[in-house]
């Protein structure tokens, strides 16, 4: 019992700390969010990997990098409306 305890206080020092790991009452699309912005972070910052989408794409490496950072802006689009209580 103490174990399911722990883990559990574990998880939830997780969730408090970092932003991306989630919690209970997240929605489908902030999770969405979430999954892009650490992929195009992720993106930026390996060089390599922005060196192949820039010669995949036929552009420049800071090109690449200006495009995957205006898509974290809104990498999903416009929120939805969240019903009113």
């Amino acid at each position: 019992m103490a174990d399911r305890y722990n883990i559990h206080s574990q998880l939830e020092h997780l969730q408090s700390k970092y932003v991306g790991t989630g919690h209970a009452d997240i929605t489908k699309f902030e999770w969405c969010v979430n999954m892009h912005r650490d992929t195009y972070a992720s993106y930026v910052g390996h060089h390599n990997l922005m060196e192949l989408f820039g010669i995949a794409e036929n552009e420049s490496k800071a090109r690449v990098k200006f495009n995957f950072l205006q898509k974290m802006l809104q990498p999903c689009g416009v929120p939805p409306e969240k019903p009113e209580d």
